[in-house]
């Protein structure tokens, strides 16, 4: 059998069944703006202002959003034309052939998988803070809640992130009982964290001190952090890392094309559902980062305001607003909550495909009997998260599920052009604009995030596919349904 065989779209939507479908669009919107709304927005931005751009962040939010934007006209265009499970992987699949589709699906657990123990490493800090700084209780340790290659400023050394592994372990259970319970419990979250979000916005902006935001654009330079780590700070060179490092903010709105199966009218809603979410979040994300950056400055950031940074910059430069942080706080657990549920239906619905394709097990493609969800690859799912969120530390895992996510873009954007060159009369309700103009722009904005994120970064990458393809070769081609 050819490596390159590609699965017919016919067949794609004949097997498209299984899952109920249950979702509107506003389910989906609520299912973006859940994924993408959490630790990105609120850690990813203080670290960005620390180590690669300052203020400038706002425009690597920018250049983070195009790349998105481009990429998500994309998206939109495929899962009309191609309502079925799987997202960018079932689009490679029925363009560019079978290897592909495996590297992409094998990739996308870069972007989900790692996406989730990213976020619930996160979700572990801000417990942390809740309980100590505004509960008054005690805290998890920092051996318990922190991985085994982190070390504290008292020399104490990390063991297991367990508060990760519980937040993990619960959201999988929620998604074995069912997508519509799930989906409930997201949107309740998504109404309370956007209007934090809000908040912060409104009542920071009178805070905000101009000599934080200068320079705007720092001077090119170089800063290296407390691990060792060197970063290009200021200048283009920064922005551009910057805008990788933000880049895993926008990360979700694609899992929205994973849930076509249980999607009502797909092909309609599917491309409202994403698009829907680039322009909600792209319009706070920029606001959120220049009120961010003005309330404290590039050291803070990079000294105190490390872990629990959004609670931090209030406490510092809000006085009176204490109950604002304690807010965000409580608000943020329950937010990094929905995000870390809908990266884990994203993965457990790309296992799903790929399990009813042969190139998993096929136990991946089996649907509880009366919830009617892939509970098996949901189990083994929380598994792989959990080792992760337990015993990886954040900042690696984070630039690892960005670095995934932009080769999948890439591959995406690629599939409108082959897709538009083979089957021009293919039934489209929604197509990007101006192809294969917009895709070339998508692909040139990914891969110059990718250059920003640094060679160790892609030396992770190629690690990880290798490993992909060793699994491929040795199982997947042997048991493909094609």
């Amino acid at each position: 059998m050819s490596i390159w065989k590609k699965k017919s779209i016919e067949s794609l939507l004949k097997n498209g069944e299984g899952l109920p479908r249950t979702l509107t669009v506003w389910s989906l919107i609520g299912l973006g703006i859940g994924a993408v709304i959490g630790s990105g927005l609120f850690v990813s931005t203080a670290t960005a202002i620390a180590d690669d751009a300052g203020a400038s962040v706002t425009i690597a939010f920018v250049i983070a959003a195009l790349g998105c934007a481009l990429s998500g006209f994309c998206y939109a265009e495929l899962a009309s034309a191609i309502p079925v499970s799987g997202s960018a992987y079932t689009y490679t699949y029925a363009t560019m052939g079978e290897l592909l589709a495996w590297i992409i699906g094998w990739d996308l657990i870069l972007e989900y998988a790692v996406g989730a123990a990213t976020v619930a490493i996160s979700w572990s800090q801000y417990l942390n803070h809740l309980l100590g700084n505004i509960l008054h209780w005690r805290t998890v340790s920092f051996a318990w809640s922190h991985s085994p290659f982190q070390v504290s400023a008292a020399g104490e050394q990390g063991i297991l992130n367990v508060p990760a592994l519980v937040i993990i372990a619960l959201m999988s259970l929620l998604l074995i009982k069912g997508t519509r319970e799930s989906a409930w419990v997201n949107n309740t979250i998504v109404i309370v964290k956007v209007s934090i979000v809000i908040l912060i916005i409104t009542t920071g902006w009178g805070f905000m001190q101009s000599r934080n935001h200068t320079p705007y654009i720092p001077a090119a330079g170089t800063y290296v952090d407390e691990q060792g780590l060197s970063h290009a700070f200021g200048g283009l060179g920064g922005i551009l890392a910057a805008a990788g490092t933000v880049f895993f903010a926008f990360i979700g709105f694609d899992a929205v094309s994973t849930t076509a199966q249980e999607t009502i009218n797909p092909k309609r809603t599917l491309p409202i559902g994403i698009l829907g979410t680039l322009a909600c979040c792209t319009v706070l994300y920029i606001l959120f980062g220049h009120v961010l950056s003005g309330l404290a400055s590039v050291d803070d950031f990079r000294s105190r305001g490390r872990e629990a940074s959004v609670a931090f910059a209030i406490h510092q430069a809000m006085p009176g607003y204490g109950w604002l942080a304690q807010l965000v706080t409580v608000a943020l657990l329950a937010g990094f909550s929905s995000v870390i549920l809908a990266m884990l239906l994203g993965q457990s619905r790309v296992f799903y495909a790929m399990g009813k394709d042969g190139l998993l097990p096929s136990a991946f493609a089996q649907l509880h009997p009366r919830f009617k969800t892939p509970y098996k690859a949901n189990l083994v799912i929380m598994v792989l998260v959990g080792l992760f969120a337990a015993f990886v530390p954040g900042g690696v895992v984070g630039h690892m599920s960005s670095i995934g996510t932009l080769f999948a873009f890439i591959l995406v954007n690629v599939s409108v052009i082959i897709l538009r060159k083979k089957q021009p009369d293919l039934e489209r309700q929604f197509r990007a604009p101006w192809v294969p103009v917009v895709p070339i722009l998508g692909m040139a904005f990914c891969g110059a995030m990718i250059y920003g994120l640094g060679w160790a970064n892609w030396l992770r990458l190629l690690i990880w596919l290798a490993i992909g393809l060793v699994i491929y070769f040795s199982y997947g081609r042997k048991n493909s349904g094609l």
